[in-house]
């Protein structure tokens, strides 16, 4: 593992939380959306800023529509799981967030690194 590669992606992920964390609230707090959806609607509109920003500045590779859908799929299940626990154990949507962030900084650098922008050997 590239430890500047992982710093980059760090650092992208500090705005991407704000922004899932503003939009989870938003949704949440606000307009009284389940942590479930809110956690998974939160995601999809920071992972999709994400996805761009690490595919050109982390691993400087072309962003593709099929690797861009399989990492909205398997984190965007990840999330959503995780936010349907946080409401059928009732758990505190801040609680909710930081768990979320600090699973998805690990498994999203492994999944993002090993299958979404994996460089093709020639």
């Amino acid at each position: 593992m590239s430890l500047v590669r992982f710093n980059r992606y760090a650092l992208i992920g500090v705005g991407n939380t704000l922004i899932h964390w503003l939009t989870f609230l938003l949704l949440h707090l606000l307009m009284g959306l389940s942590q479930g959806a809110s956690n998974l609607l939160a995601f999809l509109l920071a992972a999709s800023l994400s996805y761009f920003m690490n595919a050109r500045y982390t691993f400087a590779v072309r962003a593709r529509t099929r690797r861009y859908l399989v990492f909205l799929i398997g984190m965007g299940s990840l999330s959503l799981a995780l936010g349907a626990f946080s409401d059928a154990v009732r758990l505190s949507p801040w609680l909710t967030l930081v768990t979320f962030s600090m699973v998805s900084l690990v498994v999203g650098y492994t999944f993002s690194h090993t299958v979404v922008f994996k460089r093709r050997d020639p």
